[in-house]
């Protein structure tokens, strides 16, 4: 993982978004030495246009009455 200086960060940082998203590897961004910071890419975008796809199931017409008569109709 790669790291940087606060100060190299603030000079470059247009700079390194653009190679953050290229590369899709995170930056560490250091003050004194010390980790504060991490840059990481944001994850794909989903699309949510069939998205479902295949998910739903036809099980023919459900509105119509059945030829099958049922016990709780009894009463």
């Amino acid at each position: 993982m790669t790291s940087i200086a606060a100060g190299e960060f603030k000079a470059k940082c247009l700079q390194l978004l653009d190679e953050v998203e290229a590369t899709r590897e995170p930056i560490v961004v250091t003050k004194f030495g010390r980790p504060v910071a991490k840059l990481v890419p944001m994850p794909p975008a989903v699309a949510l246009r069939g998205a479902l796809k295949g998910s739903v199931l036809y099980e023919g017409d459900i509105i119509s009455p059945l030829d099958v008569e049922w016990e709780a109709d009894k009463e």
